[in-house]
């Protein structure tokens, strides 16, 4: 078997200034982990995952807060808070994507993308033609079926 026999061919992707908070909202919407950034001519630029995602939030200055009596009582103005949250959802798929991208061609066999999503530690692989320009994607749960 090869990609092009397992791979999805109706591929989400992104352009490079979509926010965070957008990002965010496909993944969850489409139930996937991750998305390929593209560029105008729809080559890949780019992934971002939720790891990247996860990984922005956790570099915010949230304030700290306890509760008391049943409310929360911030130790840093909500006024600092409301600033931080618009920050990060300004922020652009091109700030936090991945851009050292493994893609592979139609014709790589199930043994090249499992050894690729294996040894990088990756879970999809974006399919490309020739002209670098994607065409479809392989994830974990694509060669899952291939066992079956």
């Amino acid at each position: 078997m090869k990609a092009k026999d397992i791979m999805e061919k109706n591929v989400l992707a992104i352009k490079k200034d979509v926010f965070v908070k957008d990002i965010a909202k496909i993944m969850f919407e489409n139930k996937i982990s991750g998305v390929p950034v593209v560029d105008d001519e729809n080559k890949v630029i780019g992934v971002v995952t939720e790891k990247d995602l996860v990984f922005k939030e956790k570099e915010s200055a949230f304030p700290a807060y306890v509760e008391f009596l049943g409310s929360l009582l911030f130790s840093e103005g909500a006024k600092k808070h409301d600033d931080e949250l618009k920050r990060i959802s300004l922020i652009t798929a091109e700030e936090i994507m991945t851009r050292d991208v493994y893609t592979i061609t139609e014709d790589a066999t199930i043994e090249e993308i499992a050894n690729i999503m294996v040894d990088k530690n990756i879970n999809r692989v974006p399919v490309v033609d020739k002209g670098g320009r994607i065409i479809g994607i392989v994830s974990r749960a694509d060669m899952l079926k291939t066992i079956i």
